[in-house]
């Protein structure tokens, strides 16, 4: 069976989601129905039993054009009538009204099998949706130089990654920025402190300065106990910020020594990012703050310059004639707007900063940077925010010494938690012959890594989750080890049929005629509008939805339809390719590496 035209088509660019080709055909028939009133479509996925999606637009319509001189004398009508004005399409099988101008709408199976049978041919990168931005910003993980980064950058570090995952799948171009804690006035303190214990500072090597955190530690007590050096570090702050070649040295050597520890576990997470730390915007705060001033936004109030937002004040350069984290971060957006030109600016930091990104942003609308709210869409900002990170107890994780849980301990923990189990499971089924020690070792890694990811990701980002190992390592429910055996067992199959999977999606059709092979086949096209809405709102927990419950629509498929040996094996086999390359997308849209054998 050849590909169809639209698979041809698919291979030049992305094809809509089934969502937005239903709603397309909706909205031609509310045009038609009701022709005065300028209607969104509403539309959702059926619940079972009721077609395979329900358009609700009935109610709404009648709600409004009642009492007008209208034909129609209820929204059961009126759901007719929008039934009847549908367009003729090769994508509906049926579509029945029920209740209250309920509109149920079954697809064509023919045309869900010709929509896996083309993604197959021509590639996931087809089932990407349309977006409407082309480049976009994503600031986060952003931890302060010369501290440690612990379990708190953790949720920074994995929403935002797979939102760029995402965002870089649909075709955005997607500047990821570590906007970096590289300026401020600890550095005074720090580098006063490293002229203090090494003299020959610039000769000792990275290791001799060690553990940051504890340098920092012994730094900050030398600053609150001894006034001689709290004047030393204050004055190396101004040196510091006159550009003084001795200063800029020991700024950049403590940055370079942070950056290394960063990296170990940006190394662990497989997370790319370009730092663009709060110092690289310093030369644009003047200019910025003068433009800001020059719009009459910027006033004087109790020795301070601010900006009046909603009647708060936000204060922009400080009483000693200091900037601060709002400079910093106004002359970031006007940035990334007029020369890194992106259309969509995205911070991802903890719930705490909310209220600080809406002033900045409603800041930004006042001086005309960013359109208001019912006017155009783009350019835009949007603060991600995120819950807590809890403990058994119910508070802030910590370790017993009540000290932040260091974030490379935490995934060497969750890698060798995972080594154990894997090598306990393998010794008890008689299987651990075959498998050597560096795949043993890359499958730990992938599972420990990939369940630290799953285990935040799943929530929804704005609640607070406790973090527990034995739940995210458990091969039960909704965790990455169950849906890494999930995908694994999938492999497995195809192996066992022995059959040339590529040179199938060529010559083999896909039939959906059980009704098992049909309800995989409408969610396995479902992908695009996921993926589509998690990028919309930026949650990403609704992909670890999808997939989940993608697995166990699979594990209904595979214990009703047998695949290998029966008489459709073809069809299935490729219903499980079609299963297992969706499952691959999620897991890199998500950041885990996915396991091929278990």
């Amino acid at each position: 069976q050849e590909p169809t035209a639209m698979a041809d088509e698919a291979a030049e660019h992305s094809v809509q989601s089934v969502e937005q080709q239903l709603c397309t055909l909706i909205t031609s028939s509310l045009r038609a129905t009701v022709p005065d009133l300028d209607v969104e479509p509403m539309l959702e996925v059926s619940k079972p039993g009721f077609g395979d999606y329900q358009c609700n637009n009935a109610m709404s319509v009648f709600s409004r054009i009642r009492g007008s001189a209208t034909n129609f004398r209820n929204p059961m009508a009126v759901g007719q009538a929008i039934a009847n004005n549908l367009p003729q399409s090769n994508i509906i099988e049926s579509i029945s009204v029920a209740g209250p101008g309920y509109i149920n709408i079954t697809l064509s199976s023919n045309w869900i099998a010709q929509r896996i049978q083309d993604m197959l041919v021509c590639g996931i990168k087809t089932w990407a949706p349309i977006l409407p931005v082309k480049r976009a910003v994503l600031d986060f993980s952003s931890p302060n130089i010369a501290k440690e980064m612990h379990v708190g950058h953790i949720r920074s570090t994995i929403i935002g990654d797979t939102l760029a995952h995402m965002f870089e799948f649909t075709n955005v171009e997607v500047l990821r920025r570590n906007h970096v804690g590289d300026w401020g006035t600890q550095f005074g303190m720090l580098i006063e402190f490293l002229f203090e214990q090494f003299p020959d500072w610039e000769d000792v090597g990275n290791q001799a300065v060690g553990d940051l955190q504890s340098f920092y530690k012994a730094s900050k007590k030398r600053f609150d106990d001894d006034p001689d050096f709290k004047e030393r570090a204050r004055q190396a702050v101004v040196r510091l910020q006159a550009r003084e070649d001795k200063y800029r040295a020991a700024w950049k050597k403590i940055c370079q020594i942070s950056r290394m520890e960063f990296d170990l576990v940006y190394k662990r997470l497989n997370v790319k990012l370009e730092e663009k730390g709060e110092s690289f915007y310093n030369p644009y705060i003047p200019p910025v703050l003068e433009e800001l001033t020059n719009k009459g936004l910027i006033v004087e109030s109790k020795g301070a310059r601010v900006i009046f937002v909603e009647d708060h004040p936000l204060i922009v350069i400080k009483q000693d004639g200091g900037f601060n984290y709002a400079s910093t971060d106004l002359a970031a957006l006007w940035y990334r707007l007029n020369v890194e030109k992106a259309e969509w600016i995205i911070y991802v930091t903890d719930v705490g900063q909310q209220r600080h990104f809406h002033m900045l942003f409603t800041a930004a609308k006042m001086a005309g940077w960013l359109p208001e709210q019912n006017g155009k869409k783009y350019p835009k900002a949007s603060h991600v925010g995120f819950g807590l990170v809890l403990g058994s107890d119910g508070k802030r994780f910590r370790t017993r010494c009540s000290e932040v849980v260091r974030l490379v301990d935490l995934l060497d923990e969750a890698k060798a938690r995972s080594k154990a189990q894997l090598i306990k499971r393998f010794t008890g089924n008689g299987q651990i012959a075959d498998w050597t020690d560096d795949e043993l070792d890359r499958t730990s890694e992938a599972i420990g890594y990939g369940a630290v990811k799953y285990s935040d990701l799943k929530n929804n980002r704005l609640t607070d989750y406790t973090f527990s190992f034995d739940q995210m390592l458990s091969d039960k429910g909704n965790t990455a080890v169950y849906l890494q055996y999930a995908h694994a067992r999938i492999c497995s199959i195809i192996r066992k049929a022995s059959k040339d999977v590529e040179k199938l999606k060529m010559t083999g059709a896909i039939t959906l005629g059980h009704p098992y092979e049909r309800f995989l086949g409408l969610h396995l096209i479902q992908f695009t509008e996921v993926v589509e809405q998690a990028c919309a709102d930026l949650q990403p927990h609704r992909l670890c939805d999808y997939l989940y419950s993608l697995s166990l629509t699979f594990s209904k498929f595979y214990t009703n339809c047998q695949v290998v040996g029966s008489p459709e094996e073809t069809s299935r086999l490729l219903l499980c390719e079609a299963t297992g390359i969706i499952m691959r997308q999620c897991f890199h849209l998500l950041g885990i590496t996915p396991v091929h054998k278990l």
